[in-house]
This record gives structure tokens, sequence and C-alpha cells, in this order.
């Protein structure tokens, strides 16, 4: 009789749990239980064979787990070869808007870092309308500091889901309202070549958005003053 650890291993769960079953039910060992389960299963077939093919079945499919593990680790570390490589040699961006009321003025605020350490810092008043407008507009004033640098790649980092998400939309399934500043934005990307844009949470983006609630309260402390 073949051992009981090895039907084990290439039985199925549920044909364990029968198998316990039946054990229990007609007052024979596990080994005896799970015997005659696995004959059930292998209809008119050997045990033996039926085993030969479940074991074959089973190194399939660890070679199938170990390669896709294998091209999920290499896919893995060439993201983060990339990243790597942008951090240290390509342009970054951040990007930011406010909108005081919502709607109302807007204060726009970015940061571009070079390659080689230079920084743009951008903060002004950019009209009015609601936040996500505040939010394009301060894209596509950072794109505009990159196209001027000569910038040829960048990875531009924003918190706003709703710019990120719609500048990633295909033609014509975007946001209709904010049509005319995706296309500028767009605009600017293909004069810079290669640009990536990545959602960040907003703890992660305080330069930039201070530097929009700063235009805010310069343009509110010219008006109190005159």
């Amino acid at each position: 009789m073949i051992a009981f650890e090895e039907l084990l291993t290439i039985a199925y769960k549920k044909e364990r749990m029968q198998s316990r079953r039946l054990a229990k039910g007609a007052a024979i060992s596990e080994h005896e239980a799970l015997v005659r389960t696995l004959q059930k299963a292998a209809g008119e077939q050997c045990l033996s064979d039926f085993i030969d093919v479940r074991r074959a079945a089973q190194h399939r499919d660890a070679d199938a787990l170990r390669a896709r593990e294998a091209r999920r680790i290499e896919r893995t570390s060439r993201t983060k070869q990339r990243d790597s490589e942008t951090e240290a040699g390509g342009w970054r961006g951040w990007f930011d808007g406010s909108a005081l009321p919502n709607p109302g003025r807007l204060g726009i605020g970015g940061v571009l870092v070079g390659p080689l350490g230079e920084t743009v810092e951008i903060s002004r008043v950019a009209g009015a309308g609601d936040s996500s407008a505040a939010e394009y507009l301060a894209l596509i004033a950072v794109l505009e500091a990159g196209s001027r640098a000569g910038a040829t790649d960048a990875v531009i980092y924003g918190d706003s889901r709703v710019v990120i998400d719609d500048l990633s939309a295909p033609d014509g399934a975007g946001i209709r309202s904010l049509a005319h500043h995706a296309a500028r934005a767009r605009a600017h990307i293909a004069q810079i070549g290669d640009v990536r844009l990545q959602w960040i949470p907003r703890a992660r983006n305080v330069r930039a958005d201070a530097l929009s609630r700063e235009a805010l309260d310069s343009a509110r402390t010219s008006v109190e003053a005159t």
C-alpha cells in the first residue's frame, strides 16, 4: 500500500476532508479512507498512475509559481532602479493648488528640482475657479518651468487624484470642464518628452501646498493694504 504521507501530499483539501469523514463513519483507518477516496477520484486509472499525474501537475504548478515570482521580483527591481536613476539624475517636480473659498481666488504652488540640485519655486495667484482648476494650473506652471529649463524627462508629484486620473484617462474620457487645462498640460508634457505623474499623500507635498497658500495670503494682504 502506498504510504499515507505520500497520499497526503497529492490529495486535495476536499479529498482529505472526505477521507476523514469516511474514516469516522466507516470505522476504518485514515490511511485506508484516503486510499478509497483517491481511488474514487482516479476512476478507471490505477492509483499509482493517478498519483504520478497529480505529482507532475504539482511540479508544474510549483515551477509556474516560481517563474511568476521571479518575474515579479525582476519587475520590482527594474522599477526601483528606474525610480532611483530618476531621483538621482532626472528632474523632479511637485505641484499643488488652493481655492479660497472653493470656488474662489486661486493660488498655485510648485517646486522643480533639476539633476544638479537647481531649484525653481512657484507661488502666485492664478485668477478664479475651483480647487481642481487650481491643481491643474499648478501642474501646468511646473511643466512650463521644466520646458524653460530644457528638461527632457521628469517625475512630477501631486496629491490631486482628480488631475492625475484625468490626465491618465483616454482622449475624450476626461472631465469636460477641465478639458482645456488637460490640453495645455499634455502639450507641455509632449514638449518635455518623458513625464511621469505620480500621486503622493498630502503629507509628502507640504512645500508645494505652502507655496500655493502663501500666494493667497500675499494677495489678501495686498488687498487689505490698499
